[in-house]
């Protein structure tokens, strides 16, 4: 459990089955500008959130016990998805499914817990309805989005030469998303050190 003094965990969900795919690249850096707001982070990308099918067996692979632990630990979550017909990649929907190992925990799902949104997908329909299944899913795990979600429109150039964010406005989302999740999750630890849960 977190304590008072601990830096918050902020765990990571994102991309392909591909490795370094934009959505995992993303991912990448929303986690880095939580630790620039001195948070602890874990990521879980692409192959590694590429898990059995979700109630085909009891038995867990090792990356889906070390997501859960991560999980249980965590302040906050990131999860960015690759808009895949107008919703979010199987690959994810499978590796959220396994949140359900958590619905007996004290703090059960994502309670609690901030959650930063993010859809990249090729044009703007696709990354908007994309972050509202994304929003839908946290609430029903019972987490808290931010309030800011970040939609990246892979069809304009969403990195530069040099790996950093084409579209400075996209630079500025990802800094507020992590402003929020990071404060967010730092109140949270606090309020509950205090009441010693």
């Amino acid at each position: 459990m977190q304590t008072e003094t601990q830096a918050p965990l902020i765990v990571g969900l994102g991309g392909t089955v591909a490795a370094a795919s934009s959505s995992e690249r993303i991912t990448r850096k929303i986690l880095e500008a939580c630790e620039e707001r001195g948070a602890r982070t874990r990521l879980f990308a692409g192959p590694e959130l590429d898990f059995p099918t979700y109630g085909t067996s009891d038995d867990r692979c090792d990356n889906a016990h070390a997501l859960v632990a991560a999980l249980r630990e965590a302040g906050g979550v990131v999860i960015v998805s690759p808009g895949y017909h107008g919703t979010i990649s199987g690959m994810l929907k499978n590796a959220l499914d396994y949140v359900q190992d958590m619905a007996k925990d004290e703090r059960p799902y994502l309670d609690g817990r901030a959650v930063g949104l993010a859809a990249v997908a090729a044009g703007w329909q696709a990354t908007g309805s994309t972050l509202a299944t994304l929003r839908a899913i946290a609430h029903a795990l019972r987490g808290w989005p931010t309030p800011l979600g970040v939609t990246i429109n892979s069809l304009n150039p969403v990195f530069d030469t040099e790996g950093h964010f084409a579209d400075r406005a996209v630079q500025g989302q990802v800094s507020a998303m992590a402003d929020q999740l990071v404060e967010f999750a730092s109140m949270r630890a606090l309020a509950r050190a205090r009441v010693g849960k």
